[in-house]
């Protein structure tokens, strides 16, 4: 599994994950993930997942760079320091590696958030803050907002039916050195099964390198420099399938078939 740096925080991340909003399944896919070397778990406290995170994990812990998410209501500072406690309970961890703000709320103060969020990292409670669903404007403001760390992340939506943040997102946190974590990295399955142009290309370029569909996609999205995917996958073939998306590349000509064709 290739590697890419979070942030400028020297810790290395799998450029596929695992994704865990709708997961259904046990313990066995997402151990089955971190051993092919799928060693990040995005969970979130709306997700109802990070129970089975945490048994997941058990045992393994340090083997695992964990990520979870504060909800848009809990963005107070007492409601951070108290959402991020229930999340360390439920995932029966002393520490979060990535703790991030799940969407931006226009009522409260960033600044307040913000603060609750450095508190959490000065009492060892998280490592590392990242945000999720904001725009380039929002992710200044909340960086603005920080004293002392650094926002390392911003998870957004990026698939080949959703590709808004090339324009101004990636390029922004590329130049910042903020990691952008793609969730739907596979359009929740519908670049799988749709008949269509899209498809067709996709299949054409996956035999040159006999590679399913959404191994040709994955690859595609992170061979953006800050881009790391997170697809969610219940089953054990789709854990092994999406992990084998990793550790060869696209070629520099079928990249750019895949970006002005779809």
């Amino acid at each position: 599994m290739q590697k890419k740096e979070l942030g400028k925080t020297g810790v290395m991340i799998p450029e596929i994950g695992l994704g865990t909003w709708q997961y259904k399944d046990g313990e066995r896919p997402l151990r089955l993930g971190i051993s092919l070397g799928a060693n990040l778990i995005d969970t979130a406290e709306i997700y109802g997942t990070e129970e089975i995170v945490g048994k997941s994990i058990e045992g393994i812990r340090e083997q695992v760079f964990l990520a979870t998410k504060v909800s848009a209501q809990h963005l107070h500072h007492e409601d951070v320091i108290r959402a991020a406690e229930a999340s360390l309970r439920r995932l029966k961890i002393k520490t979060i590696d990535l703790y991030q703000v799940h969407w931006p709320n226009p009522r409260i103060p960033i600044s307040e958030t913000m603060k609750a969020m450095e508190e959490l990292v000065s009492r060892g409670m998280i490592k590392y803050i990242g945000v999720s669903n904001f725009s380039v404007s929002e992710t200044k403001e909340a960086q603005e907002a920080l004293s002392s760390e650094r926002i390392v992340s911003n998870q957004v939506q990026y698939n080949l039916d959703d590709r808004e943040i090339e324009n101004e997102l990636i390029p922004y946190c590329k130049s910042e050195k903020i990691s952008v974590i793609a969730y739907s990295p596979l359009s929740r399955g519908d670049v799988l099964v749709k008949r269509s142009k899209k498809g067709v290309l996709i299949d054409e370029i996956g035999k040159k390198y006999q590679k399913s569909r959404s191994q040709v996609v994955l690859n595609w999205i992170t061979s953006r420099d800050p881009v790391v995917a997170i697809p969610k996958a219940d089953k054990l073939d789709h854990v092994r399938e999406n992990c084998a998306a990793s550790d060869w590349r696209l070629s520099h000509d079928d990249i750019r078939r895949i970006d002005e064709e779809t």
